[in-house]
């Protein structure tokens, strides 16, 4: 699996942790290996460019995710196998993970880590505007993070 980080955002953040469990969502997702994920850490102002250009709403926002080639993942019903391609580009903003992890009363890495997982399976076609689709797309987000944090031999931060 391709994964790409570049960190413009100004502040330092565990960058390697962030690509592994990039990766390991991926791979629980059942991913192609040869995918390509882009992730991009930027600052308030370039994120709050983002998301008046591309969602057309005020202000800076936590994690943006702008899909490409609209992979799935792979489901034990499907006969399909994983195909490869361009998975996408993950915008993160490390600024406002560090407002909300401070208000949810965990680490700034531990809120870099949810906005990945976040951001990832909106790239995978997950989405919560629906109360369906929230109670779908957040419960497979707090699996993700639990398996992750216990892979690691943690409980989930």
């Amino acid at each position: 699996m391709s994964i790409d980080i570049n960190n413009e955002s100004g502040i330092e953040a565990d960058e390697a942790s962030i690509v592994a469990l990039a990766r390991f969502v991926l791979g629980e997702m059942g991913i192609h290996p040869l995918a390509e994920l882009s992730i991009l850490l930027v600052d308030v102002g370039a994120m709050e460019q983002l998301h008046i250009q591309w969602m057309d709403e005020p202000g800076p926002t936590d994690v943006l995710s702008f899909p490409m080639d609209e992979l799935r993942p792979a489901r034990a019903e499907d006969d399909n196998e994983p195909t490869p391609g361009l998975l996408g580009d993950i915008v993160l903003c490390p600024e406002v993970a560090e407002k909300q992890a401070a208000a949810a009363g965990h680490s700034t890495g531990a809120e870099l880590e949810l906005l990945t997982t976040h951001g990832i399976l909106h790239l995978l076609g997950y989405d919560h505007a629906e109360p369906e689709e929230h109670e779908e797309m957040f419960g497979l987000q707090r699996d993700l993070l639990g398996a992750w944090a216990e892979q690691r031999g943690g409980a989930a931060r």
